[in-house]
């Protein structure tokens, strides 16, 4: 399939260069190198999904602080921070 793409003067002259090098076609480069963006981006999607800890204790909010407060929070922490 043809189709026409809007590259950078500098990326397009280091493509061909590195096609000429390699002896190949600047079609066959960007075609490999799609390739392997895609089966990273493929690779990455397969990943599972990160699990984070959920802390089950007992406890909660301690009697008095506004936890909608950033200033409630920062004065209940003191000199910790």
């Amino acid at each position: 399939m043809k189709t026409t793409l809007d590259l950078n003067d500098r990326l397009l002259a280091d493509a061909k260069a590195l096609a000429a090098r390699q002896r190949t076609s600047l079609t066959r480069l960007i075609e490999e190198g799609l390739q392997l963006r895609l089966r990273a981006n493929a690779d990455a999607a397969k990943q599972r999904p990160v699990r984070l800890p959920v802390f089950k204790g007992r406890g909660g909010l301690v009697a008095g602080i506004d936890p909608l407060s950033n200033k409630a929070l920062l004065e209940a922490v003191g000199d910790d921070a």
